[in-house]
C-alpha cells in the first residue's frame, strides 16, 4: 500500500519529460535540415519542437506530474535548441550578428551568475520572470520568421521577420537588466542577525571553579535559589 507509482521514482517516464527529451532529440535533425538548405523541412521540425514545448507544460499541470527534474530540463532544452539554431542561422547568413551576440551574451551572463550564486550561497531558485518568458517567445518567433522568409517573399512575412528580430533584441536587453536587478536585490539583502543567547554554567564547571580548601553548602550555587551565583560567595557563607 505504501509503494509509490513508478513514474514518481523515475522522472524520465513521465509524459512531460518525455516530450522535453523529444524536443532535445529533434535538435540535430533540425540543424542538419538547415545546413542542407532544406528550409521547408526545417520549418516543420521547428514547429514540431514548438508544439512539444507547449504540450509538456500543459500535460505537467493536467496530469500533476511536475518534478524538479522537469523544471531544470525544460529551460535547458529550450536554450539548447534556440542557441543552436541562432548559431546555425548565423553561419548560413540568415540571422543578424547583433541579435546572435545579444542572445548569447545574455545567456552566458545568466549562466555564469547562476553558477557563482550556487557556488557561493548554494542558491538554486532561479524562477523565470515575465520578461524572460517574453524573450523566449520572441526568440521562437524570430527563428520561425527567418525560416519562413526562406519559403516565401510575402510582404507580411518580411514585416513579421523585422518585428520579431527587433522584439528579440529589445527583450533580450530588458530581461537581462531585470535579471541583474533581481540578483542585486537578493545579494544585498542582509542576513538575519542572530539574537544573543545566555549561556549558564553547568554544575561541573562550578565545582571545578571552587577554590581549594572550601566547601559549598546546600545546592549548587545559583541553581534553584536566589542569591549570588558566585561559588566564592557560597564558601564565605559556609565559613
Amino acid at each position: 500500500m505504501g509503494e509509490e507509482p513508478n513514474h514518481r521514482l523515475n522522472p524520465l517516464r513521465s509524459a512531460p519529460n518525455l516530450l522535453t527529451l523529444l524536443r532535445i532529440c529533434l535538435a540535430p535533425f533540425l540543424v542538419a535540415a538547415i545546413l542542407d538548405e532544406h528550409y521547408a523541412l526545417g520549418f516543420v521540425l521547428f514547429l514540431a519542437a514548438g508544439l512539444t514545448d507547449a504540450l509538456d507544460g500543459t500535460l505537467a499541470r493536467m496530469l500533476k506530474q511536475r518534478s524538479m527534474f522537469g523544471q531544470y530540463l525544460d529551460p535547458v532544452a529550450d536554450k539548447l535548441l534556440l542557441s543552436t539554431l541562432f548559431l546555425v542561422l548565423l553561419h548560413k547568413g540568415l540571422m543578424p550578428v547583433t541579435v546572435t551576440v545579444l542572445v548569447f551574451g545574455r545567456d552566458v551572463g545568466i549562466l555564469l551568475v547562476a553558477a557563482i550564486l550556487y557556488a557561493a550561497a548554494g542558491r538554486r531558485e532561479f524562477h523565470p520572470s515575465l520578461w524572460g518568458k517574453a524573450n523566449t517567445l520572441a526568440q521562437i518567433a524570430a527563428v520561425a520568421a527567418v525560416l519562413l522568409a526562406r519559403l516565401t517573399a510575402a510582404y507580411w512575412v518580411t514585416a513579421f521577420r523585422a518585428v520579431a528580430l527587433d522584439a528579440t533584441m529589445a527583450l533580450t536587453v530588458i530581461s537581462g537588466l531585470h535579471y541583474a536587478w533581481v540578483v542585486s536585490r537578493r545579494s544585498a539583502t542582509p542576513a538575519a542577525i542572530a539574537k544573543p543567547q545566555l549561556v549558564y554554567p553547568k554544575a561541573t564547571q562550578l565545582k571545578s571553579a571552587r577554590p581549594p580548601g572550601t566547601r559549598a553548602t546546600g545546592p549548587v550555587a545559583g541553581v534553584g535559589r536566589t542569591g549570588s551565583g558566585d561559588p566564592e560567595y557560597k564558601s564565605d557563607r559556609a565559613q
